[in-house]
């Protein structure tokens, strides 16, 4: 059995170790929480983000999962309410605007006071199968970057204290990674930068898609050493996992009772409309880990990354 045969088995049994763990119950002294907690799951009106969502509320938790078309995110609902799920809501959210925030943070904090956990699904991805167009570059960081980001910045002011602390979770992807072996950032200088923990900054992750872009406006991404694979994705999905780092150590200095943790997750190559459904991970699985971040009990995790519910490399 060659390298490939025997990885791909490995996966397969580990997907299934999963699916087993999913149906082993929390116990009560692992649940620190309950319908008072609140998850805001963005992109939640289909594909993992509906999964995730719920997930989360067949734990227990209420969700608001939010979608940029508010009559798709009231049907959305309505299948989750269909099947026996009441303690979820919906709200329209595009992370492309300002004022949709806004609006939606006012709404949050009147009718919810805040939120406890925040799952930050919501994004595009323009290339399938050998494709590796940048014609949607500014799009793609724009909303998968950017519009985490934004997101991040709002919701942290709303975050409940409390004892278990707040929870973000980025969906991200292993194409994002610093030192993947087949899809890794080549140029060796950026590399360094971010991977050096002590000057990491918001600065030089926005620095990096600015270049990116700018190299794509004038036609020389091609020799900037990026990820060769879905490039434009592979890059936003670098500057969320740099941003996630980032966020964890700035979070850090948060007091007790006021702590919120951040990570992000590799869902797998799932099947839904972000791989032209040509993925090989059930939706059930791709949002598996995403739960298991947000209500994962009494441990302190923070500014990791995860695939199959254990800590990869960034």
């Amino acid at each position: 059995m060659g390298h490939k045969e025997k990885s791909k088995e490995r996966k397969e049994k580990r997907l299934q170790e999963i699916s087993l763990l999913r149906t082993i119950p929390y116990a009560d002294h692992q649940r620190w929480w309950s319908k008072e907690t609140i998850a805001v799951v963005t992109g939640g009106n289909r594909g993992i983000g509906f999964e995730i969502s719920r997930q989360l509320a067949d734990h227990g938790v209420t969700v608001i999962l939010t979608s940029r078309d508010a009559s798709v995110g009231v049907e959305s609902i309505k299948v989750l309410q269909e099947g026996g799920l009441q303690d979820v809501a919906c709200h329209q959210l595009d992370i492309l605007d300002t004022s949709s925030i806004n609006q939606f943070c006012e709404w949050l904090k009147e009718n919810y006071g805040g939120l406890d956990i925040l799952v930050n699904n919501a994004g595009v991805n323009f290339n399938f199968g050998s494709d590796n167009s940048v014609e949607n570059s500014k799009l793609v960081i724009e909303t998968n970057y950017y519009g985490t980001k934004r997101m991040i910045k709002a919701m942290i002011p709303l975050m409940k204290s409390s004892s278990a602390g707040g929870r973000i979770v980025n969906v991200s992807s292993r194409l994002g990674r610093l030192n993947g072996k087949r899809n890794r950032l080549e140029n060796e200088a950026l590399r360094e930068q971010l991977s050096d923990e002590e000057s990491l900054s918001e600065e030089v992750i926005d620095g990096m898609v600015s270049t990116f872009l700018q190299q794509v406006e004038d036609g020389s991404w091609k020799s900037g050493g990026w990820p060769p694979t879905f490039t434009d994705y592979s890059v936003s999905k670098l500057a969320v996992n740099s941003y996630t780092r980032f966020m964890a150590k700035k979070l850090s200095e948060r007091p007790d009772g006021e702590k919120i943790y951040i990570n992000s997750y590799c869902p797998g190559w799932v099947k839904t409309a972000l791989t032209g459904y040509a993925g090989s991970v059930s939706v059930e699985d791709g949002a598996d880990s995403g739960v298991w971040l947000s209500l994962i009990p009494d441990q302190a995790i923070t500014g990791k990354f995860f695939a199959e519910r254990r800590e990869i490399n960034f």
